[in-house]
This record gives C-alpha cells, sequence and structure tokens, in this order.
C-alpha cells in the first residue's frame, strides 16, 4: 500500500569537500536529523559525494588537473564500506534517501542518483545521461536505460540532475510513467553570479517549479553550497571567488500544481526544508491537464524512447562457455537467462 501522506526533507548543504568519508559522516547526520523531524524521504543534490568540481568552470583544464586524483579517490564505489554506511543510516533511522554523487567505476565516473529505501536497500542507481558542457572533462554519459520511475512505499519516485530538466524528451520520458515524486539533484547556484543568467538561481529554480506543474508531480529539489572551506580547499585566487561566490543554496520543494510549500533557507544557511506531502494533490493536477494521458496527442506527437543498456563489453553464446571458468556461477546464471 502507498503512503499517501507523508513528510519529505531536502538538503541545502555544502559536502565536506572531496573528503568522502567526511560527507558520508554529514550525510549520515543529516539523515539522522531528518527522520526525528519526522520525514519518511531526504533528497541530497547533485554529486553530494564528495563535491561538483568547481575547478573545471574557473580555469584551464592543465589547472584542474591537481584535483583529478583527488576528486576519483574521494567518488563513491558501490559496495564500498563507505555506501554501506549510508544505506544502514537509512535503515537505522527507517528513511528513503536519494543521494547524490560522483560514481567511480572502474576507471570512469558518472554524476549519478541513488535511491535507497527505507530498509537500506536499493530501489535504483541511475546516471546523468549527458553531462553538462565542461563536466565532459570530468563524467561519462548514462545509456538511458535508468530513466524509469519506480514503486515504492511512498509513491512512485523518480529523478533527475540538473539540467537534465531543461531535457524535454527526457523529463516527457518520466512524465510518461506516471511519476508522482521527483527528486531533482542540484549543484548550487553561485557560480557566475551576474555574469551567466542560465547557471543562477532564477532560472533553474523555475526549471524544478515547471517539472512540478509540467508533471504535476512533487517536486524535491535539494542544493548544494558553497563555503570558505570549499574555498581553502580549491586554493582561488580573488578573481576565481568572484567567479564562485559564497552561498547559491536554493533548495525547494514544489507541488503538482507548481505552488512551493516549503519555507526558504537563505542562500547561505545549510539545513534541511521540509513539507508535507499529498499525493491526492496529484489528481486534481491531473484533471486539468495530463501531459501523458488525456491532454496528449499521440496521432501528433509521440515519444520514441530505447532503455537499452549499453554496455562496453557484452558475452554472447558463442563464448559462453570459455567464460565459465572466469565469471561468478550466479552472474553466469544471469547472462545465460538474458540471452535467452
Amino acid at each position: 500500500m502507498t503512503k499517501k501522506q507523508f513528510k519529505a526533507a531536502v538538503v541545502q548543504a555544502a559536502p565536506i569537500f572531496l573528503d568522502l568519508q567526511g560527507t558520508v559522516d554529514k550525510t549520515i547526520k543529516l539523515i539522522k536529523e531528518a527522520a526525528a523531524n519526522g520525514a519518511d524521504i531526504i533528497n541530497f543534490p547533485e554529486t553530494w559525494l564528495p563535491g561538483y568540481p568547481w575547478w573545471i568552470w574557473l580555469e584551464a583544464p592543465a589547472w584542474g588537473m591537481q584535483f583529478v586524483q583527488r576528486y576519483f579517490n574521494n567518488s563513491l564505489e558501490y559496495d564500498s564500506a563507505e555506501f554501506n554506511q549510508i544505506r544502514k543510516a537509512a535503515a537505522d533511522n527507517n528513511i528513503m534517501v536519494v543521494l547524490g554523487l560522483s560514481e567511480r567505476k572502474g576507471g570512469s565516473l558518472y554524476i549519478a542518483q541513488s535511491f535507497i529505501n527505507n530498509d537500506g536497500e536499493i530501489i535504483a542507481n541511475r546516471r546523468k545521461l549527458k553531462p553538462t558542457h565542461v563536466e565532459r572533462t570530468v563524467f561519462g554519459e548514462g545509456d538511458g536505460s535508468d530513466i524509469k520511475v519506480h514503486d515504492t512505499a511512498i509513491g512512485r519516485l523518480g529523478g533527475l540532475c540538473c539540467w537534465e530538466h531543461l531535457q524535454p524528451l527526457s523529463k516527457y520520458a518520466m512524465y510518461a510513467q506516471n511519476e508522482q515524486i521527483h527528486a531533482a539533484a542540484w549543484p548550487g547556484f553561485s557560480l557566475y553570479a551576474g555574469m551567466a543568467y542560465a547557471l543562477g538561481p532564477e532560472v533553474n529554480t523555475a526549471a524544478s517549479m515547471i517539472y512540478a506543474v509540467e508533471g504535476q508531480c512533487f517536486v524535491l529539489a535539494a542544493s548544494c553550497m558553497v563555503d570558505e572551506a570549499m574555498w581553502t580547499v580549491l586554493g582561488i585566487n580573488d578573481a576565481q571567488k568572484a567567479m564562485l561566490p559564497l552561498g547559491g543554496g536554493h533548495a525547494r520543494i514544489y507541488a503538482p500544481d507548481g505552488q512551493e510549500i516549503a519555507e526558504r533557507l537563505p542562500e547561505n544557511q545549510e539545513g534541511l526544508i521540509y513539507a508535507d506531502i499529498d499525493l491526492d494533490m496529484i489528481a486534481l493536477a491531473k484533471g486539468a491537464g495530463d501531459p501523458a494521458g488525456h491532454y496528449s496527442r499521440p496521432d501528433v506527437t509521440r515519444l520514441l524512447f530505447d532503455p537499452t543498456p549499453r554496455r562496453p563489453m557484452e558475452y554472447t553464446k558463442t563464448n559462453f562457455e570459455h567464460i565459465k571458468e572466469i565469471v561468478d556461477p550466479v552472474e553466469i546464471e544471469a547472462i545465460h537467462t538474458s540471452n535467452g
């Protein structure tokens, strides 16, 4: 049974920059705080672990190379001790967690979100489909197989990262899956303040609001902040500080009709914002216009969506016998099943 009424918590804070265990500890603290205040779900910002790689926007790539190894080493691997600490915190505090992270897989990094239920079990992991602009110098791409909405105890839950909220087709793919709660992960909005309007809070909080109206869903929009400790780790000069001012936290929670339903925090103040969610509000919003239902015209416009996973190597029947000696038996059975 879906819990139609519940409380949601959204994070507005700065991570312990480029410090995986330090940020894990802060993550657990925020999880405990949200649960103590009665929240059933908490949403974290984009690349919360171990922080957003701001240096890619501040200077030439050669200057940014000084951060590459540290960022890689402090990015999060699934099934690691650090990840399992967060899963345990979700279970211990009986709260669902949507975690924004830099996912480390092999030799690559991905902008990712992990959905963890209140028993500490993984609902799903996803990757940002297309890193934005200079993010492509750090992160690989998702393959679209995880643009999905998931049944949970509090409703149908999905998520996107940052400017995925400006990708109309990706958004529509989510709307068409009857998304009810949307976890929006944002990195913060102080970058190029007064210089690049499209990167600022007006545009990007509006993107979260429009997502709520278009999809007739609740949007939990988490936001990182820039703090002085981050400046210190980056070792930036005054000109670079002017490009990356302190603050930039603009966490929001929106209802299916677009109204803002959580009290804001000042952009330079860390904390959690909360809202009471009533899924029955969705029916009222859908009655006015359901873009993937009665308000659609599939005879005129339709979305072609291919969720096929793309992997760099696939095992086939022709080499199945050969790999028996080098692959775990459980994985062999999964491969055998997937190949018919």
